[in-house]
Order: C-alpha cells, then structure tokens, then sequence
C-alpha cells in the first residue's frame, strides 16, 4: 500500500480527486442552502399573501365565520388578539406549532361569547382610536401592518401533519381591535427538492469522482510513461555500464522531452568523459613507460656494468619522469575541481620574474593585478614560454596590458605559427602536433593542456591565435582583481 501511494500517478490521481471532492461538496452545501433559501422565501410569500388576504376582510368587519381564509384549503389560519388570545382559526385545526400561540380552539373575546360581529354601545373605543403594532408602526382603524414577520412550525388539518413556513400580519380593525393574522404555507415542496437534491449529490457525487479518478489514473499514467521507459533505460546502462546507450525522447515539447534530452546529453557528456579519462590513463601509462623504461635499462646495464654507467642520462630521465608525474598530479587537481586560492598577483611582476634568465624573451608589461593562485599562473606562464621557445626562430615577446575589466597576457614568438585547423587541437593532451619531434625536445604534450585548464579554474580564457612577427600568439584572459 506505502508503496502504490508513493507514486507519482496515485499521489496525482488521489491529490485531484480530494479537489474535486472539496469542490463538488462546497458547490453542492450551497445549492442546497440555495435551494431551501428560495422556496422557503416563496413559501413564505404565499403565506404572507394568505394572512394579508385574511387582515383585508377584517379590516372591511368581516365576521370570523365569514372569512374566505379560513377553510383550511391554503394552510393553517390563526387570528389572536391583543392579549395573546385565539379568537379564530381554521376548520379542522388539531395541532400547531411556531406560532403565537398553541390553541386550536377558539375563546371568545367577551363573556356573552358574542364574536364582536356588531358595535357594541358600551366598546366603541376601537372607532376613532389609533395604535402602533409591535415594530412601533402607527395603524389607522382599518389599517394593515407594512412589516410582515416569518417563522416556520407544524400544524395537524384533519389528521395530516405538515412543516409550514408562517406569516404574522397585524391588522387595526374597527370593532375588535388590534389582531393578528398568522397564516402558514406548507414547506413540502422545499423538503421534497432538498430531499431529491441530496439523493442526487449522494448517487451522483460518487460516480463523478469515480470517473475523475479514473481518467486522473489513465491521464496521469498516459504521461508519466515515458517517465517509466527513462527509469527502465537508465537501470539498464547502470547495469551494463554502457554510456553509449541513450534513454528514448518522446516525440513531444513538454517536461519530459526535455528531461530526456538533458538525460541525454548528460549521458553524451559523461561518456566523452570517461572516455577522455581513458584516453588519459592510456597516454598517461604510455607517456610514463618510455622515461621508466629507459631508466631502468640504465640502472640493470650499471648493475651489471659499472663502468657504462650514463649518469647524465639516467639523471634526465629521472627529470623527466619527475616533470611528467607533477604534470599529471596538477591535472588530476585541476579535474577534481579543486579551487585556486584568491591571492593577488601582479601578471607584469609574474611575467618579469619568468623570463628572467630566458635567452630571446623580452617583456613589455603595464601592472595588472588578478586573484588566483600565484604558483598556477607561474605554471601557466613559464609553459607558454618554454613552448615558445621550442619554435620560435630568435625571440619571444611577452606583452601585459589592461583591456575593458580584464588583465591580457600574451606570448608572442617569430616561429612558424600554428595552422588554424590546429589552433584547438594542440590544448588537448597528450598532442603534439610534429610527430617526429623526439620526447625529449617535445615533451609529453601536457604544457599547453595544462595552461588552458588552469584559465579555465581562474575564470579566465587562453586561446592561440597568429602573431604580428608571423609566428604563434597565446593569449591569456583573466578578470582584474576585483572584476570576478
């Protein structure tokens, strides 16, 4: 169960269909109170129209037994006096609540048990009298109340029993005084639609987010496989180790193509990667064996004979085994991506202090500060030299200058120049672009791969170009002190 609820599709799946089920709950609580709001309000109406109806008879002196409202046809009718006593109500009224008063059996409002029909000699106070209801109005003998007040009850006609919304009106009539009307109209409508209202949201609410949750669980799982089929390709070059396999890219311009393509192009990246660290181990092994090899058949010829011993040469190789091994250190370093130290170095001073004691170099600097590591730069610089030397015919320049935010080193010799086609190539390692130049002359093809690899560290660009003099021109870009 942990399992199928951590995924994707059945997070998505139950995420859309709690929302909608929030949704359809709210919408349906409102249609419901909606609902009942407005038939309760036309019951309401209706029942206001009844005790109007009623309280315009009384106002014109009509006798109770009289009164058209009374029937019972259109709902239960009380008419109570000032004092809160029932005077008249409908025929065949057995119970009712949520009116002013409970009684069903109408008192008479005098002993004589007289409906007050007729004037009477001895009470014509109602004549020319004029009172307020309860809401502080003023009536007029014949007069009906404005203000209409609402409640809902019960009520018993002739043995049925029924909800009703009830209307009071007060009427000022002129031979009986202040009396109000309660008339009700019946809520059987407004309970029937809130009913069938509910019956349809608990059968239909269901299904609908049945059916949302199927087409989220379809939907979803639709889109996510290509998700699956990277997974799946991407478990199987893990297994195999093969970098050459690619992960499949959907055929569309969403999400997933796009993380398709940078899976891909990070597979791309790590295969020349590893690739290039193979090449590297390879060349590095190759590159190592020869001063190894050379130094030992040396040692195993003095063991055996002392005296053809060649000191000098046993001594070179150890050199150059030395340099190579420190080369391959600091790129190891460099590939590990360790970070140069932020010291300040002036390239002009850096620049001075190289070609110091360099026969044919000659340098034209204007002081120029960048950070880094001093000891890196010096690497850089004293490989750009001795690479210049190697081809140049009589001298090298060494020039430093401020341009924009940014300090320019640049070697110059007046040698044969690199061929454009060649002007990248020769940063890569292990290159040497004249095959038949000894190791010895050439070196292991490592100086100028490390010179770019430092720049790069450093924020900085180091690009080979054609000198004025007709020769190679390396050009070394770092950012001012400060510029980062």
């Amino acid at each position: 169960m942990s399992r199928l609820f951590g995924s994707v599709r059945a997070r998505a799946t139950l995420g859309a269909t709690l929302v909608v089920a929030v949704a359809l709950v709210a919408a349906g609580t409102a249609v419901v109170l909606s609902l009942r709001s407005n038939l309760t309000g036309e019951a309401g109406t209706q029942a206001e129209r009844s005790a109007r109806a009623v309280a315009a008879e009384l106002a014109v002196r009509t006798p109770y037994d009289k009164l058209s409202g009374l029937d019972g046809d259109d709902g239960p009718v009380q008419i109570v006096d000032e004092d809160g006593r029932l005077v008249a109500a409908s025929d065949d009224l057995e119970r009712i609540s949520g009116t002013a008063t409970a009684d069903v059996t109408p008192r008479p409002a005098n002993p004589d048990g007289d409906d007050d029909d007729d004037d009477s000699d001895g009470d014509d106070s109602g004549d020319d009298s004029r009172g307020s209801d309860d809401s502080g109005e003023s009536l007029e003998p014949g007069g009906i109340a404005r203000e209409t007040t609402f409640s809902n009850g019960s009520a018993t006609i002739d043995g049925d029993a029924e909800d009703y919304r009830f209307a009071a009106v007060t009427v000022e009539t002129h031979d009986r005084g202040r009396l109000t009307v309660h008339a009700g109209a019946p809520l059987a409508a407004e309970h029937s639609a809130v009913r069938t209202a509910l019956t349809v949201m608990l059968i239909g609410f269901p299904l609908l987010l049945a059916v949302v949750a199927g087409v989220t669980w379809l939907v979803t799982g639709r889109a996510l496989r290509p998700v699956e089929g990277i997974r799946r390709e991407m478990a199987a070059i893990t297994a195999s180790e093969d970098l050459a396999r690619r992960v499949p890219e959907p055929a569309t311009h969403d999400e997933i193509a796009r993380l398709a393509r940078t899976t891909n192009e990070t597979l791309a990246a790590l295969e020349a990667s590893v690739e290039r660290q193979r090449s590297f181990v390879a060349d590095a092994s190759h590159e190592l064996r020869s001063p190894i090899a050379s130094l030992r058949t040396q040692l195993e010829v003095a063991a055996a004979h002392p005296e053809l011993l060649d000191l000098e040469g046993a001594v070179e190789d150890t050199v150059r085994l030395q340099h190579l091994a420190a080369d391959l250190l600091l790129l190891a370093r460099l590939d590990a991506g360790e970070r140069p130290a932020g010291a300040r170095v002036d390239l002009a001073a850096l620049a001075r202090e190289e070609a110091a004691g360099r026969p044919g170099v000659t340098v034209d600097a204007e002081p120029a500060e960048v950070s880094g590591s001093r000891g890196q730069l010096g690497r850089v610089l004293a490989n750009l030299l001795d690479n210049g030397r190697r081809h140049a015919r009589e001298r090298v320049t060494v020039t430093v200058r401020r341009e924009g935010g940014s300090a320019v080193l640049a070697v110059a010799d007046d040698g044969e120049g690199v061929a454009e086609a060649d002007r990248e190539r020769i940063f890569e390692r292990f290159v040497r672009l004249d095959a038949a130049r000894s190791r010895d002359d050439g070196g292991a093809g490592l100086g100028l791969a490390i010179a770019r690899d430092v720049a790069v560290r450093h924020g900085g660009t180091l690009t080979a170009g054609a000198a004025p003099a007709g020769g190679a021109l390396f050009e070394l870009r770092l950012p001012l002190a400060g510029r980062e």
